[in-house]
């Protein structure tokens, strides 16, 4: 199981309540800075946008690529390490709104780690150093490192001691 913590609510479901656990203001400043990361083609800017806007811990040399979706509510939950590429329209979650509950979970993704184009990193799930996730996953359990792994949901490909080719 994903490393979330749950937070039942009563009344209508916990999205028509997200207000009550994430302000408006913030809501906005987040979004407003995701969709400018999402289509800025300078590196740098982005990663400054992440760090600097959003809370983000994101390491040297890291690459997001166009239209990564980081979580609006929670992007400080998220830590990335060094010298990782995150692929083409990438989500990253650290919430889940459900019919009578909330999920939270940090991500945690670490060094040397390629994550291919349209794969979607669920809440509370950690992926070890040079790991690589094929495009088009599912991510809803931790990655060990040095493990390749592909689909929906996930499974290991291959897994090597050494660096993956």
């Amino acid at each position: 199981m994903r490393n979330v913590e749950r937070y039942p609510v009563e009344g209508p479901n916990a999205l028509w309540q997200v207000y009550h656990t994430v302000s408006r203001l913030k809501a906005v400043r987040n979004f407003i800075a995701i969709q400018a990361a999402r289509y800025c083609p300078e590196l740098t800017v982005k990663n400054w946008i992440y760090r600097r806007i959003l809370g983000m811990k994101v390491g040297k040399q890291t690459a997001f690529a166009l239209m990564v979706m980081v979580d609006v509510f929670f992007p400080e939950k998220i830590e990335i390490g060094d010298n990782t590429i995150i692929g083409y329209n990438t989500t990253i979650l650290t919430h889940e709104y459900l019919i009578k509950e909330y999920r939270l979970g940090n991500v945690k993704i670490g060094s040397h780690v390629m994550i291919g184009a349209n794969t979607t990193i669920l809440p509370g799930v950690t992926i070890g150093d040079h790991a690589v996730i094929a495009a088009g996953s599912i991510v809803h359990k931790d990655v060990p490192a040095y493990t390749f792994v592909g689909g929906n949901p996930i499974r290991e490909i291959r897994r090597t001691d050494t660096e993956l080719n």
